[in-house]
């Protein structure tokens, strides 16, 4: 009987396990396409007003940094969508989180952008 449940476990764990591994995609997970694709995370932990925006609009601003060639461009991007957001944290009465960090930056060091 306990070798029944423990087998009943472990194949539960393991159908787990792969259900989340399979929702990943590649690269394991860690943003579009996967961290170690040199890709990069655009989420509610690093976009500040992620939260304000529509499922519309988080998509056009990922595909909208997916784009970017130059860090001018990527800052540039950033500061606009950042004005878009305070205005509309402040319309709400909600005070916009600043970056987690400068994904300009972290872009250019892995070679995403010039």
């Amino acid at each position: 009987m306990k070798k029944l449940a423990l087998t009943a476990s472990f194949l539960t764990a393991a159908v787990v396990a792969a259900s989340a591994f399979a929702q990943m995609g590649p690269g394991g997970g860690m943003g579009p396409g996967g961290m170690g694709k040199g890709r990069f995370a655009w989420n509610q932990t690093y976009t500040p007003g992620w939260t304000l925006m529509t499922p519309e609009e988080r998509t056009a601003w990922q595909a909208q940094m997916r784009e970017v060639k130059t860090y001018e461009e990527c800052v540039a991007t950033q500061e606009a969508h950042r004005k878009v957001m305070e205005e509309r944290a402040k319309e709400k009465g909600v005070q916009l989180m600043p970056p987690r960090r400068n994904g300009c930056d972290v872009m250019k060091a892995r070679g995403i952008i010039k």
